[in-house]
């Protein structure tokens, strides 16, 4: 695809110049702490009662109600959010996130029945804090109609890829180096002390107005047929998730690696960022629709491949490939919000489609799951596949209803809301 990339001294504000801006750094680094839940979260609960019940599947179940408690729950809370402020939301939010978790924790250990596991999942996946939206709407306040409100949405997808790199990476070495609980154990305490922190900037709140609330409340996103088209190809992304996380995890075992499962998850996360700094850094020629079609096609190539990999350079390869192609599939998609929904109900559409990327992968540990249990090792990786050619045919053959309107063009990439709020 024909694009150029943009130079520092071109018409486009570099990162450089977004960082200095006053203030930012301090929500930028508690709220890259306090965001790793999303990232952590499945993967620790699934090496913790994989461990536990030495089941795949029972340990895709419990993560998957964890993902589907939290897609559900997140319009609300940004709604809440909405109407009352970032900082009244996340407070209680946080505590009953790390409560939840660490119940969790104790039942997994102790051994306790399944339906015990799924109700403390409820609470411990609905509570997870929306900080990469709040930090959005943040940056918004910031720099309102400067034009480095674009580049502040290239930066913030390249910290979501940068979270899905760590943040995998941290719980699966906790989980196997330390103890099976380190890895949610700590997931609870870095949204504890990173959600309390991020609370307390209270300067780089979005104010809350009578006027964003009628806006919000009288505006629906899934209204807009385009965004219903996005949440289906967000589903599949989500699938690619879960299914490497599950099936990953399944590799390692098999082979007597267990530890090998950081490095190849790592792999495909790098993949992952290192194509989203480069697609921020891109001025596209090409228009959104058509780049989402072949970014997407290739991604369920790529990932229809990965059950073929019997070797760990082999699969190492593929996931590294596999990644490179999400990133820019998320970004575009984040994109298309921009022309297709109205300025007052972009952030509840970025709401749906990361609640959709949860709901997918939800969906993906579970299905991987009982894949590894009941067939062959690797078994696993045909979710991925499946998650993303379904997509791919839901998005060509509706692809007319990604056209954009040109008087919804008003902010550059869902980062500069006129509304304050406090959810993608």
């Amino acid at each position: 695809m024909a694009s150029t990339v943009t130079s520092r001294s071109g018409s486009r504000p570099g990162y450089g110049q977004l960082l200095r801006t006053r203030g930012a750094w301090t929500f930028l680094l508690p709220g890259f702490a306090a965001r790793q839940p999303f990232a952590m979260l499945t993967i620790s609960i699934v090496l913790l009662v994989r461990h536990t019940t030495g089941s795949y599947g029972v340990a895709g179940a419990a993560a998957a109600v964890t993902g589907v408690s939290m897609a559900l729950f997140a319009p609300y809370s940004g709604r809440l959010a909405d109407r009352h402020g970032q900082r009244a939301v996340l407070l209680p939010g946080v505590l009953v996130h790390t409560l939840s978790g660490l119940t969790f924790t104790a039942l997994a250990l102790g051994h306790a029945p399944l339906w015990a596991l799924f109700v403390a999942a409820v609470p411990t996946g609905a509570s997870v804090p929306q900080i990469g939206p709040m930090v959005r709407a943040r940056w918004g306040v910031k720099l309102q109609d400067s034009p480095l409100m674009t580049t502040a949405a290239a930066f913030e997808s390249v910290t979501d890829e940068l979270t899905f790199v760590f943040g995998p990476l941290l719980a699966t070495a906790l989980c196997t180096a330390v103890h099976p609980a380190a890895g949610l154990v700590t997931e609870s305490a870095l949204t504890l002390v990173g959600g309390l922190l991020f609370a307390a900037q209270k300067s780089t709140q979005p104010r809350v107005t009578a006027t964003g609330h009628a806006r919000v409340e009288h505006v629906s996103a899934l209204g807009v047929p385009g965004v219903r088209v996005l949440i289906v190809t967000f589903l599949g992304i989500g699938s690619v998730f879960g299914g490497m996380q599950v099936s990953l995890a399944a590799f390692s075992e098999s082979i007597g690696e267990p530890g090998l499962n950081g490095v190849l998850y790592g792999t495909f996360a790098a993949g992952n960022m290192l194509s989203g700094v480069v697609c921020g850094a891109v001025a596209w020629k090409v228009a959104p629709q058509r780049r989402l079609l072949v970014g997407y096609a290739a991604l369920a190539l790529t990932a229809s491949a990965l059950w073929t990999a019997h070797s760990v350079l082999l699969l190492a390869a593929l996931g590294l490939l596999v990644g490179m192609c999400i990133a820019p599939a998320l970004i575009t998609g984040y994109t298309l919000v921009e022309g297709l929904v109205p300025a007052g109900a972009r952030t509840e559409a970025f709401t749906w489609l990361t609640g959709a990327v949860a709901l997918g992968q939800a969906a993906a540990v579970t299905a991987a799951g009982q894949l590894e249990d009941r067939l062959w090792g690797g078994a696993g990786f045909l979710v991925p596949m499946a998650g993303t050619v379904l997509a791919l045919g839901t998005l060509v053959a509706l692809r007319s209803r990604l056209a954009t309107r040109p008087h919804n063009r008003t902010v550059a990439r869902g980062v500069g809301h006129r509304v304050p709020v406090a959810v993608d």
